[in-house]
């Protein structure tokens, strides 16, 4: 895209039918309707969405080896193949509102059943731009997603301008964003299930390091919204994810919209992607304030004590460390 555009983003924060896969697609489809109608170009809708995200307020009883059979069998049943009919449902709707859309999934191989993985799909009027699934399941996340390739660190090039982003806590990961850096995201999309104040400064922190305008999209999970067959104990929560959803600035790192919380909401900015451009005049990380000559070398470097580091020091070498840029090897 060689213009750069005032682009209408929207957060959409939202709750699915819970455990119900065509039932979360077409909320979906509706809400992408939804923010069309406010103008919206491009829509953002939370991590895990369909069919649901599983929280560790009660997920995290799965580490057992019995006792979540059923709930693991109805998550794969509703969970999304790529491509699929379900996929399929979202690009029409996109099609039909004409927009584009950025959307959490729990992704299944329909020909492989087994493992299932947190991916995050850009979706446009005309079919799948984009797919990643992430790199390293959080925590007690581990106990029902495998873990992403690394081979999708690239924004994907849209009408819109250049998208790109990371799923959650992924966002911590600094050389996971430095590659995704690498490919000059100028829309860094943030679907999550944070929702503290830990995870807006860090956003903050992204749309300054990235100099790209953040959308960042937590989900909204109120007790009420569980079937009364949910099949695992909820405990005593009444709230599973209180949202926060916000767009942050790349100049200054500024919120420009939300956050916002506790109940189901659209929120919308305009983003002038000349700001990206204007933010980079003053730091570009993967451009003229890298360093990858002098830090991309002692990443690779091995770690002071170990028999590798005491080899090399009693080396009488003098040669220089080298080491590709992430840019010259996508399967780093």
């Amino acid at each position: 895209m060689a213009e750069l555009e005032t682009i209408r983003v929207a957060a959409v924060q939202a709750t699915p039918a819970i455990l119900d896969g065509p039932g979360s697609t077409e909320k979906a489809a509706g809400l992408i309707a939804d923010a069309a109608s406010e103008g919206a170009d491009l829509v953002v809708l939370p991590e895990a969405f369909i069919p649901l995200y599983p929280s560790q307020a009660w997920a995290r009883a799965a580490s057992g080896f019995s006792g979540f059979d059923e709930l693991w069998e109805r998550l794969w049943e509703n969970s999304v193949e790529v491509p699929g009919p379900l996929v399929d449902r979202l690009v029409e709707a996109c099609r039909e509102a004409g927009v584009h859309c950025a959307i959490g999934i729990n992704e299944r191989e329909l020909e492989r059943p087994g493992s299932l993985y947190n991916t995050l799909l850009l979706l446009g009027p005309e079919g799948l731009i984009w797919k990643h699934r992430k790199l390293m399941p959080t925590h007690h996340e581990r106990l029902f997603h495998g873990i992403g390739a690394g081979d999708d660190l690239e924004a994907a090039e849209t009408p819109l301008g250049r998208v790109g982003g990371l799923i959650c806590w992924e966002n911590r990961m600094p050389l996971a964003r430095y590659r995704m850096y690498a490919s000059g995201p100028q829309i860094w999309v943030a679907p999550t299930a944070d929702d503290s104040d830990g995870w807006l400064a860090s956003m903050r922190h992204v749309a300054i390091e990235s100099g790209a305008f953040v959308v960042s999209v937590p989900q909204y999970i109120p007790r009420s919204a569980f079937p009364d067959d949910f099949p695992a104990p909820l405990g005593d929560r009444e709230v599973f994810g209180r949202g926060g959803a916000a767009i942050v600035e790349p100049a200054w790192g500024e919120v420009i919209a939300g956050p916002l919380y506790d109940r189901e909401a659209i929120v919308t900015a305009d983003c002038d992607l000349r700001r990206t451009l204007h933010a980079k005049r003053w730091f570009d990380s993967v451009g003229h304030y890298s360093r990858e000559d002098v830090l991309l070398g002692e990443i690779g470097a091995p770690a002071p004590g170990t028999a590798a580091a005491q080899e090399g020091s009693s080396s009488n070498s003098s040669s220089p460390t080298t080491t590709e840029s992430p840019r010259s090897n996508p399967a780093r």
